[in-house]
């Protein structure tokens, strides 16, 4: 259609043109003649012949800067709308929505794409703003608990048990801060693509296997039954990055099942891909908060309160990391009835 479009557009300008050269080689022909009919014909057949080519050019020459000047009016509009609206785009201002005229022609598709940019940079700057507020207030939190409790501290009347209850409530929040601060840390440098991402082979049954072993206290302490069935698998990845995204998935598995709940891990290869299964008995994820539970801070409200939520990027991070292994992580969940998270990774090359 657009093709079709073109080669109309093409015949148009064609009969344009050609149609100015014959109306000014037409206007030069009856002009000359008026003017020999009063001041005499030439005697040479070649210089009349020449007269009448000159002026035709340039009264071809005089019609197109007529033309222009008509245009270039409509043309001073029309940048003049570009160089506001993009001047207004530059002071921050990105609610900016050109009228795309059809009359604009091809200059259509240049007002369409800064209606796209302007539209695009007013999502960042709203995703930068909350990101901003979250940021702040998940640090608030944590620091006047710490505030708070260290001044509690300096009351000299408390027992050693109140003190050694307060003192290990500020090292629990100072380690959160911590670990809001190398989480954000880690995904600005997953982004910015300044992580050292060097690949290794190495067996992933193994490290879900460690993974396990090195959460034993907090599945334990809740009674919560582990089963792994892992195949003998091999995959090429960071391994200290995927390290990250077996520990967040079975961390969140852990919080977020009650007391004798069962978790089960699978590994197995499907059509050339590895995939891993994390499957618990929990409190599960409402249909509504599925969608966004990969975002930053995003925490479905219910889950966070009832087990005492964490700051909201972990499974950020684990989205992130698994995307950049050419893989990705999907979740399949309802309330009541717990949660699975499948992440899929590339079979190494051989």
């Amino acid at each position: 259609m657009n093709r079709f479009k073109e080669i109309i557009k093409r015949i148009g300008m064609s009969f344009v043109y050609f149609g100015g050269v014959g109306i000014s080689w037409t206007a030069a022909y009856f002009l000359m003649n008026w003017i020999y009919s009063r001041a005499g014909r030439p005697s040479s057949d070649y210089l009349v012949q020449l007269i009448s080519v000159m002026v035709g050019i340039v009264i071809l020459f005089m019609m197109a800067l007529v033309v222009s000047k008509l245009f270039r009016g409509w043309e001073r509009v029309f940048y003049r709308s570009i160089i506001e609206g993009l001047g207004r785009i530059a002071k921050g201002d990105f609610n900016v929505v050109l009228d795309n005229n059809r009359e604009y022609g091809e200059f259509g598709e240049i007002v369409e794409s800064i209606n796209v940019m302007a539209s695009e940079l007013s999502q960042m700057e709203t995703m930068r703003q909350d990101f901003i507020s979250n940021v702040s207030h998940e640090i608030q939190s944590p620091l006047t608990s710490i505030r708070g409790f260290a001044l509690a501290l300096q009351d000299e009347t408390l027992n050693v048990e109140s003190r050694r209850h307060y003192l290990n409530i500020i090292v629990a929040e100072s380690t959160r801060v911590s670990g809001l601060s190398d989480n954000l840390l880690k995904l600005s440098a997953l982004e910015s693509g300044n992580f050292p991402f060097e690949n290794q082979v190495y067996r992933l049954d193994k490290q879900l296997r460690d993974t396990i072993l090195a959460s034993e206290p907090q599945w334990l302490e809740k009674n919560i039954e582990v089963e792994a069935e892992l195949e003998e698998v091999n995959v090429t990845a960071v391994k200290d990055l995927m390290t990250q995204v077996w520990t967040n998935l079975l961390h969140n598995s852990i919080k977020f099942t009650p007391q004798n709940g069962c978790i089960h891990i699978k590994l197995r290869t499907v059509d050339e891909r590895v995939e891993v299964e994390i499957q618990d008995s929990g409190i599960g994820i409402s249909e509504e908060d599925l969608p966004r539970i990969f975002d930053r801070f995003y925490k479905a409200d219910k889950a966070r309160t009832a087990s005492g939520g964490g700051s909201g990027l972990g499974l950020s991070l684990v989205k992130k990391i698994v995307e950049l292994h050419k893989g990705k992580v999907t979740v399949a969940s309802r309330p009541g009835e717990g949660t699975a998270f499948v992440v899929s990774l590339p079979m190494p090359k051989k």
